[in-house]
């Protein structure tokens, strides 16, 4: 559950119940034998946020074993605070690794503690740090995108708006390389920013010109919903007002992901994709939509002690809907 106190001002609201380590990696070597459905009909990327225990590279062969043409991963501990940089060792183990899957673009999530909205100095320099950090690890390993979430304003909302854009904009500045920073939308829990499309498109603006095309959108389909976008009961309005709020030309990824929270209420609890609030009507509709029909597509959904199979059993259901 999110921190009650100021001093932990984190900006992300996810469940943090414990979750099992995750299996060991297979060796890339090693016959595929979950069924995640036919990987080479994905239009656009499609994959899983998967691990990096035992290191960057192994995310790979965990990805491999999805067939998956997209992937998420951490480049640290997204609940520390420790950074760590990537030496030439581990970059060309991480890229040779990758080089033996059918992924074709990758991102990275960024920690749960950053928070560049943070009235607090401390934090915010802390936060500033961290982000930055982050944004050079993903460029050295080569990913397409970092995936953060807007700031926790705590205080005054234009303000913490204001200070998230000017760390923003900070970090871009000193940290340059090919990775394209995607703001997610957020289901709006607390005093977390970015869970309307307005709201979203008002912090983008403030990023200055020069610096505007490294930056993107995320829509993750869970927070959008808990934020009160009705996608079940009018997905063309909701999609409609994204278009015409932030424009389909900012969205670099979408997060697929059913909710075990209902329409409105700001919790950030995500379901298997089809078994939860949402249900498999949206799904299928985005999948099949050309408007998304070339935007990577990433899931989040639970894994329980199977990770192979739960991942592959939620990919072969969207493949099979974009097949329709």
């Amino acid at each position: 559950m999110p921190a009650k106190n100021a001093a932990a001002a984190a900006p992300n609201t996810r469940a943090t119940t414990r979750k099992a380590p995750s299996p060991p990696a297979p060796s890339l070597s090693a016959p595929v034998t979950v069924d995640a459905g036919d990987w080479t009909k994905d239009r656009a990327p499609l994959g899983s946020h998967v691990s990096i225990a035992g290191g960057t590279w192994e995310a790979a062969a965990r990805a491999r074993e999805i067939s998956a043409t997209g992937a998420q991963v951490f480049t640290k501990q997204a609940n520390r605070w420790l950074e760590r940089d990537i030496d030439d060792v581990e970059v060309a183990r991480f890229r040779d690794a990758m080089r033996e899957t059918h992924v074709r673009w990758s991102c990275a999530h960024d920690s749960y503690l950053i928070n560049l909205a943070s009235p607090d100095d401390t934090l915010r320099a802390r936060s500033l740090e961290s982000f930055r950090a982050e944004l050079r690890r993903c460029h050295v390993l080569g990913l397409d995108a970092l995936v953060s979430h807007p700031g926790n304003y705590m205080d005054d909302r234009q303000s913490g708006i204001a200070r998230n854009a000017e760390g923003i904009t900070a970090a871009l500045e000193a940290e340059r390389g090919p990775t394209r920073l995607l703001m997610e939308l957020t289901a709006g829990q607390g005093t977390v920013l970015g869970s309307t499309f307005e709201e979203m498109a008002d912090l983008l603006s403030r990023i200055p010109t020069p610096l505007r095309s490294r930056v993107g959108v995320c829509l993750d389909t869970a927070h959008v919903w808990a934020a009160g976008y009705d996608l079940v009961g009018d997905y063309d309005g909701v999609f409609a007002r994204f278009g015409d709020v932030i424009g389909f030309e900012a969205l670099g990824c979408l997060h697929l992901n059913d909710s075990k929270a209902k329409l409105a209420s700001h919790l950030d609890r995500h379901e298997l994709i089809a078994e939860g609030t949402i249900g498999e009507t949206v799904f299928r509709r985005i999948m099949t939509d050309e408007r998304m029909a070339n935007i990577p597509k990433i899931i989040e959904t639970p894994k329980g002690d199977t990770p192979a199979e739960s991942d592959s059993r939620m990919l072969r259901l969207l493949r099979s809907y974009a097949a329709e």
